[in-house]
């Protein structure tokens, strides 16, 4: 997701997604290790969402103003 539509979001619904995200990140690592994943972009790809989400949590904590 871009960070744009993430902003759109409550931070209840950021919550939410941010630990969906973690859930997928660890299947996808279990599925590397095991051998089972064709997209391996799909890792990176996650935690980038991961960091967004959370940067976007931050901002509102501090109050900062995108």
């Amino acid at each position: 997701m871009k960070a744009a539509e993430l902003r759109n979001l409550t931070n209840e619904e950021l919550m939410n997604l941010l630990e969906e995200k973690k859930r997928t990140l660890m299947n996808l690592r279990f599925q590397n290790v095991l051998g089972q994943l064709n997209d391996h972009s799909q890792i990176s790809k996650t935690k980038k969402d991961i960091a967004r989400i959370k940067t976007i949590l931050r901002e509102r904590e501090l109050g900062v103003r995108r």
